[in-house]
């Protein structure tokens, strides 16, 4: 009965809101619902693939209303790119909602682990903590191309990306939010200028949050501090002033150079992804 249930919900959220003709995600992440799921213990192996599919066709009957009401709509599951791992972890979910994809929602944060190759998420029990998980910012540039090569018709949307540190800390490996930000749009506009056609990019996320259970991870461009300011006064992070001068000047300069060496594709994402030049 989810499906029916999620899908009665959804009518009301789509009828209410389609007068402002916004961009729509369907689902954020489908694939760590069912990730969260195993995990937990709520669904068995068995059953993941029953979830999947249950998945893609609330997706689905969704994204039909919405064109109904909206023929001209803009529609999407957004997928969080697990590299080293994305054709295992979400070309399952992929192969069954492509026909009814306007764009192509991507969230990109993590490299996998350094010594052990393993795909590195946000939130997975027993690794490494969020602020201490490899950062390749070059790598957003691999995730558009994979899915660019997929769906060369389509529309590519950064619908999540961002830095976590601990508690507003300095980095164990000392990279900014700035930079990260900076070395980001970088590769965003070298994507651009090899083809792919990016429309958009949201930073993750305006404040900190609940991320994962835990306020411990901190994203936001603006820092709060939850657990011990009743006020919860929102304090820039130095990422802000960079936001607003790339917003102010439409991107990086063209002569700017990514603040980390980027490394080969082959130490930051799967062979399959990497077939190709590297942009460096």
């Amino acid at each position: 009965g989810m499906v029916a249930a999620w899908l009665a919900n959804m009518r009301k959220v789509v009828h209410r809101y389609a007068s402002r003709d916004p961009l729509w995600v369907t689902f954020n992440e489908p694939a760590a619902y069912v990730g969260t799921e195993l995990r937990t213990g709520g669904i068995s192996v068995a059953e993941a693939p029953v979830m999947v599919e249950h998945i893609a066709r609330a997706h689905n009957e969704i994204y039909d209303v919405i064109h109904r009401i909206r023929p001209d709509a803009q529609v999407t599951s957004n997928l969080g790119y697990v590299a080293g791992a994305e054709t295992e972890v979400n070309q399952p979910i992929v192969d069954r909602i492509s026909a009814k994809l306007d764009f192509v929602g991507v969230d990109y944060y993590f490299a996998p682990l350094p010594r052990t190759g393993e795909s590195a998420q946000g939130g997975a029990e027993g690794g490494p903590p969020m602020w201490e998980l490899p950062v390749h910012p070059e790598g957003i540039y691999y995730a558009l191309r994979h899915y660019a090569r997929q769906f060369p018709d389509r529309p590519l949307y950064v619908v999540e990306n961002g830095l976590p540190t601990e508690n507003g800390q300095v980095r164990p490996d000392g990279y900014t939010r700035a930079d990260h930000l900076r070395d980001t749009v970088y590769w965003l506009q070298r994507a651009k200028a090899d083809g792919m056609n990016v429309i958009g990019y949201n930073y993750w996320s305006l404040t900190d949050n609940y991320e994962w259970g835990s306020y411990t991870p901190r994203f936001g461009l603006y820092t709060v501090d939850v657990l011990t300011d009743p006020t919860l006064t929102r304090r820039p992070t130095d990422a802000v002033d960079a936001y607003g001068r790339l917003i102010r000047a439409g991107g990086v300069a063209p002569g700017y150079q990514p603040t980390r060496v980027p490394v080969p594709c082959v130490r930051i994402d799967a062979p399959e992804t990497c077939t190709g030049d590297d942009p460096a």
